[in-house]
């Protein structure tokens, strides 16, 4: 295998001859050029797979390289060497379409992760050959490619995202795609809820703790930043973390270092940040709630996931693909169709929980139908004020939409009152398999 080929772009030869060394024990070649003039000269001349660029150079600086290698060289991953503490700097490499950054000094253990995180980025033309063993997103709509290919664009870098929609849009299946697609895939995807951890456990869940730091530290205890170490930390719902989470989270980000608490010093870490949330960031800022510095570390790059009412055309699509999931979970012989009524009124419905209340919207059918068609009437829709706009009149009805939950959990209560909570006789009056009715069980919370 040849070697991977790597320019340095550095005036100063004692930093260019580190690089050098640090590089070519890791097996890979370099060449070096000291200024902006002679490195547009060897780019063209020669094929690298990385460039390392200062962002202060003779004749320019590191942000023009960035942007000429955006447009004449997309595929080559650049990565810039800020000054030590400069993140603003650091930020506008990434936001022009750096790779990442490191700071001087330069920390070797730090150059070398971003320099094999950077050549082991998948190639354009190896891209999707395995991807039908990855997280995607269902739909051809003009919204739903359009993200898809900014997803592809962001893989490609280590910049932080942060990943706006609504609830049920599908934000952390996003975080997925970026993480699967990127140099990272092969280490972890931790996920987080942020509005779902104890306000007084949050430091200790992020950062881990000592033996004896407090009361009920028995052990030693590794947080979710060293559990994603290598890989990427999803946190969703940011806006919920407290203010004294978001400065601690602010200083990890820039010192890419973590102290457990009742530790003496520092640990660094390698993590990639996304982050998302439903709320508006800038409101929340204007209303003291949200730090400003820390969001503009998150929201280095934007990438906003549509609601499943600006791509109705997906829908078909989608329904088809949750109805085969839910046949094979509740080991139903036939996958279930919709008839014509049932799938204009999915396409007519505004869907205010978007893709997640499409699927409770099937499962509640199914769960209730008699037979394998799905007909308008079965689908009962949470609220008949979320209905866009129908092409043709249809009458209104006063009709009060049925507790699904309820009405199905009644009728399973009587099947297993009727057999003395014999399941399998349960099942059997109901006309469900056995596997069927314990998933419902779970599903419906029945002890």
């Amino acid at each position: 295998m040849t070697a991977k080929h790597v320019l340095i772009v550095d005036d100063e030869p004692d930093i260019c001859e580190l690089i050098e060394i640090t590089l070519a024990r890791m097996g890979l070649t370099t060449q070096s050029a000291n200024n902006l003039t002679d490195a547009k000269l060897v780019l063209a001349s020669e094929k690298f797979d990385l460039c390392l660029t200062d962002m202060r150079l003779p004749d320019g600086n590191g942000i023009e390289l960035v942007e000429l290698m955006q447009r004449k060289y997309p595929q080559l991953p650049v990565a810039v060497i800020t000054a030590h503490g400069n993140m603003e700097t650091a930020v506008k490499a990434l936001k022009a379409g750096a790779f990442d950054f490191v700071s001087k000094p330069v920390d070797l253990k730090i150059l070398r992760n971003l320099v094999a995180a950077a050549t082991t980025l998948p190639q354009a033309s190896t891209e999707g050959k395995n991807q039908s063993k990855k997280t995607d997103i269902t739909g051809n709509s003009l919204a739903i490619n359009t993200v898809k290919a900014n997803i592809t664009k962001l893989a490609r870098s280590q910049a932080p995202v942060f990943i706006h929609g609504e609830s049920g849009s599908g934000k952390e299946r996003v975080a997925r795609m970026i993480h699967e697609q990127g140099s990272r895939a092969k280490a972890a995807f931790t996920p987080v809820n942020c509005g779902a951890i104890p306000a007084e456990l949050m430091e200790s869940e992020f950062f881990g703790h000592t033996k004896g730091s407090f009361t009920g530290a028995d052990s030693d205890k590794q947080g979710l930043f060293q559990a994603a170490n290598g890989g990427t930390l999803f946190l969703d719902e940011i806006a919920e973390l407290p203010l004294h989470m978001q400065v601690k989270l602010l200083r990890v980000i820039q010192e890419k270092a973590v102290k457990p608490v009742g530790a003496q010093r520092e640990l660094p870490v390698d993590v990639r940040i996304l982050s998302a949330s439903h709320k508006n960031l800038t409101a929340l800022i204007k209303e003291g709630r949200f730090r400003e510095d820390l969001y503009y570390r998150i929201n280095v790059i934007e990438l906003t996931v549509p609601p499943l009412r600006d791509r109705s055309e997906d829908i078909p699509l989608l329904a088809k693909q949750l109805l085969e999931q839910l046949a094979e979970k509740t080991e139903r012989g036939a996958i279930p169709q919709l008839d014509a009524g049932a799938l204009d009124a999915l396409t007519q419905y505004n869907f205010p929980g978007n893709v997640r209340e499409l699927e409770n919207i099937l499962e509640r059918a199914l769960a209730m139908v008699e037979g394998n068609v799905l007909r308008k009437s079965d689908l009962r829709f949470g609220s008949a004020a979320n209905a866009k706009p129908a092409t043709d009149a249809q009458p209104k009805t006063n009709e009060k939409p049925l507790d699904l939950a309820h009405q199905e959990k009644n009728s399973i209560m009587h099947a297993l009152e009727q057999t003395r909570w014999n399941k399998t006789a349960a099942a059997k009056l109901l006309g469900i398999s056995l596997r069927q009715l314990r998933y419902r069980l779970e599903k419906l919370n029945i002890e």
